[in-house]
């Protein structure tokens, strides 16, 4: 059931709608969404924008490695996940064409700190040799990379997708406008947290690596408006109600200001910003369908799931969407 291409056109996909008030459970088409947002409530999209994360380098001895970049962490270095891990030990060497890099370190969860001539110098080889760093579960080759971006990225630095965002298009963008829907954007860029499993058998052991998040000023002012007034806040993505929700105070305003979240979000949670959500359908032991069985309630969650699957939804980043209401 996993999707392995997108549909088309994006807003084409089809929508599981959840209602916690009554736990109802129904479908409709993606651009349907129109018909849920009320004029002066506020839809929130991550504006951040997948890297070309996934790079083939060589040895000085002629052996092929496999470098994944996570994040930078200044002055030219970056977090990566490297394959074969034996072969890259600290103090190894690769060359992507001319550059040779240096392997510095080991972090903590396995991967590498590799050390660029500068951070420029970094993005240059990501553009000339990286590709787009499709999840492992996507078996079809992606004919058009930006298939795998949203239509309004705007800031590099992701490793995955914001995937629930896939669904709009320009078109449906500007039906929300017309109708009154305050459109603001978050940034939050996903590493490695973003499809690290969850191992641990006890959630609360559970640790997100920190994501870079960025709550503009035009944005916390909407928002908070709209929550004045009593009127809904939709989040679309687990990405975007992390950024909300680390930005948010206890009465429920949201302050600008960007840095780095580590915010976890599991059952007790009570949430300050967020009113609705849209996503997608997760994977198991990940902490988005933790987030989204805390937001909704795990029971009418894995109903909905059920239901999903007797339906035939496709899941996962080209499959279809949920609204949470």
């Amino acid at each position: 059931m996993i999707a392995q291409t997108p549909v088309e056109p994006r807003d084409s996909s089809r929508l599981l709608i959840l209602n916690r008030s009554d736990e109802s459970i129904k479908e409709g088409i993606f651009r349907d969404i129109v018909y849920y947002i009320k004029p002066g409530e506020v839809l929130v999209l991550n504006d951040t924008r997948v890297i070309p994360a996934r790079l083939q380098g060589k040895l000085p001895t002629g052996g092929k490695v496999e470098v994944f970049f996570l994040k930078p962490v200044g002055n030219g270095k970056w977090e990566t996940l490297v394959k074969p891990g034996r072969k890259l030990q600290p103090g190894s060497h690769i060359l992507f064409g001319e550059i040779e890099v240096e392997v510095l370190d080991k972090t903590s969860f396995g991967g590498r700190i590799i050390s660029f001539p500068s951070d420029e110098t970094a993005r240059n080889i990501q553009d000339v040799y990286g590709k787009t760093p499709l999840p492992p579960y996507i078996k079809t080759p992606l004919t058009n990379p930006e298939r795998y971006q949203t239509v309004f990225s705007l800031k590099k630095g992701s490793t995955a997708a914001p995937t629930a965002a896939l669904h709009f298009t320009p078109g449906l963008l500007k039906e929300l406008e017309d109708k009154g829907v305050e459109i603001v954007y978050i940034t939050l860029h996903m590493g490695l947290t973003s499809f690290r499993p969850i191992k641990e058998e006890v959630l609360e052991e559970h640790r997100l690596e920190g994501e870079y998040y960025n709550v503009p000023s035009d944005t916390a002012r909407k928002v908070n408006k709209a929550k004045e007034k009593g009127l809904r806040v939709f989040a679309c993505g687990t990405d975007a109600v992390r950024a909300l929700e680390t930005a948010g105070q206890k009465d429920g305003r949201v302050e600008e200001g960007e840095g780095n979240t580590e915010l976890f979000i599991l059952p007790g949670y009570k949430f300050k910003v967020v009113d609705a959500l849209i996503t997608n359908l997760h994977l198991p032991r990940s902490s988005h369908l933790v987030l989204v069985s805390t937001f909704a309630g795990k029971g009418l969650v894995f109903e909905a799931y059920k239901y999903a699957i007797e339906k035939g939804f496709r899941f996962y980043s080209f499959g279809d969407a949920t609204l949470i209401l």
